[in-house]
């Protein structure tokens, strides 16, 4: 018995060893541990086929990179293979900000921007020049969130969107030849700004001006008032020192002969000039009543 377990066991060793050796055989090389397979591009569109659809469609700079970029291992060797977006988004105020996701809700568009209701702080990281022209210049617009107005990003609306217009003749296009939407109480306009725009608030210095037969009638208003909005400006700067010093001490006003600019000279009754005080006959004193005799 002890024998047939002693060859038993020999046999087994030399079988081992006879093994062993044809390894080293050519054509008998031991079996090798499986290489590690490295996915492409390619083999993500296999599966993920809305993914490459929306890069191709509306990816921005999403475009230029691939799948591995982002996306550096795959289940089950990798747990999560999501992102962050300051992995890649970093070293501007508005990469600092919190739950990306909640505008750009599909980062394969990533300017396919959702914007929440009553919205200004993520707005204010990229739009500084704005913020500051309602901040520096009060109005009404300056108590409003940015997505009042801007319910999609990069989208400008009408004023008329909330408006009406200073006359049924303007035009969306009019509105902004003076009014800048951060700053609509600062009130600009070019020289060549058409008297008709200006008519639509100041209706009745437009009637007086058109119906003129004075070299007035041939301006616009912006050629006058071009200092500001509701600048008046003075005679003399157009027209000079016309009358002797005298004259204008005694009547410093240009109206008190001239009429206004928009009328000029068009005196429709003639007032007789106010009497000198020199000229007024003294009133009469008490009157004495003398009591009859009886």
């Amino acid at each position: 018995m002890k024998r047939t377990i002693g060859v038993s066991f020999l046999l087994l060793l030399l079988l081992s060893c006879s093994l062993l050796s044809l390894g080293s055989l050519p054509g008998y090389a031991a079996e090798e541990a499986p290489k590690k397979m490295a996915l492409d591009s390619g083999d993500c569109v296999k599966c993920h086929a809305s993914q490459p659809a929306d890069i191709d469609a509306n990816g921005a700079r999403h475009k230029t990179i691939t799948c591995q970029d982002c996306h550096s291992g795959h289940r089950p060797t990798s747990k999560n293979n999501i992102p962050q977006c300051n992995q890649c988004h970093e070293g501007k105020p508005h990469f600092d900000l919190k739950g990306c996701l909640g505008c750009h809700t599909n980062p394969h568009t990533p300017l396919a921007i959702t914007l929440a209701a009553n919205l200004t702080a993520p707005c204010l990281t990229c739009h500084v020049p704005q913020i500051k022209q309602l901040r520096d210049n009060k109005s009404k617009h300056t108590a409003l969130f940015c997505t009042t107005c801007h319910s999609v990003h990069r989208k400008i609306p009408p004023c008329t969107q909330c408006h009406k217009p200073h006359s049924a003749e303007m035009t969306v296009q009019n509105c902004k030849a003076c009014h800048k939407p951060h700053m609509p109480a600062v009130v600009t306009y070019s020289a060549d700004t058409p008297s008709k725009l200006c008519a639509a608030c100041h209706e009745t210095a437009y009637k007086l001006l058109t119906a003129s037969k004075t070299k007035h009638n041939a301006l616009v208003c912006a050629f006058c008032h071009q200092e500001k909005h509701k600048a008046m400006p003075k005679c003399q700067e157009c027209h000079g020192d016309k009358h002797p010093a005298s004259i204008m001490a005694k009547f410093p006003k240009c109206g008190d002969c001239h009429k206004i600019a928009h009328d000029l000279n068009n005196w429709q009754t003639t007032t007789a000039p106010a009497a000198h005080s020199a000229s007024v006959a003294p009133a009469a004193g008490p009157v004495k009543i003398k009591k009859k005799k009886h």
